[in-house]
């Protein structure tokens, strides 16, 4: 399937893949229940939503990628699992209000532009006493620091728009929240490592599986800066990662919250 965005220009899945633990971490803390209606926003390729599907739940996924939805649903395929796949942006989901006992976003809705404009979004979608469950990365971890060290060499952000990251603020992402009447009910910080071979393996998994960077592999090509975004990714691995007897590994650290509809 052809992509509708850059979320699916890139290999995505295998990223997916090395994120599946912070998805199970995830369904764990919002403690998601045989029978209950759940609703992963931004679902990518679909990790929590299957989770949460083993689980018993009725899951809708929802992202705007179709190439990626029709991973998800290959995947929950061959699980014969009964999944409600559907395109739509964040900000505007398809469906009534208070459809859902939990709303779920894994490394999802923290890139919305608007965030204020997608949480009134869940908060309509979620039942009274419903939940809310929410993973961001955290500020001045290393995937925030990674979009610091590339932002010279990309196309700048939407107008308006607010750094993801924020989201893994609990000051910030409590105050958001409670504007919506979604009350934090739970936070914790986690991590979680990616193993890889050697720092060229890891330099190349963190630009072919980001479609915004592959985007503009060509624009930079011809600008001769391609190889400063390389550089610049293998220097922040270099830096950051830890050497293993195997080879190294990139430590992730984000934040899952939980909040209720009051």
């Amino acid at each position: 399937m052809s992509h509708a965005t850059t979320w699916g220009l890139g290999d995505y899945p295998r990223m997916a893949g090395h994120l599946l633990p912070a998805a199970a971490k995830t369904v764990h803390m919002a403690a998601i229940k045989a029978d209950e209606r759940v609703l992963d926003i931004a679902t990518g390729t679909g990790n929590a939503a299957l989770l949460a599907a083993r689980r018993g739940a009725e899951v809708t996924g929802v992202d705007f990628e179709p190439a990626l939805l029709s991973l998800a649903r290959s995947r929950a395929e061959d699980e014969s699992l009964a999944i409600d796949w559907r395109v739509a942006d964040m900000t505007q989901l398809p469906l009534p209000d208070c459809c859902a006992d939990v709303a779920i976003s894994v490394f999802g809705v923290m890139y919305a532009p608007d965030h204020q404009a997608v949480a009134a979004e869940m908060a309509r979608v979620v039942r009274s006493g419903g939940r809310v469950a929410l993973t961001a990365w955290l500020p001045g971890s290393f995937m925030p620091a990674l979009g610091h060290v590339l932002a010279p060499l990309l196309p700048p952000p939407p107008a308006g728009s607010e750094p993801p990251s924020l989201w893994g603020d609990p000051q910030y992402l409590h105050g958001l929240l409670a504007a919506n009447a979604l009350v934090v009910s739970h936070d914790q910080t986690a991590h979680l490592e990616m193993a890889l071979p050697d720092a060229g393996s890891a330099t190349s998994l963190l630009i072919e599986t980001a479609g915004h960077l592959v985007a503009e592999r060509a624009r930079l090509t011809r600008e001769g800066r391609w190889q400063q975004l390389r550089q610049a990714v293998a220097g922040l691995v270099d830096e950051s990662a830890k050497p293993t007897p195997d080879g190294l590994l990139i430590r992730l650290d984000y934040r899952v919250t939980i909040a209720e509809r009051r």
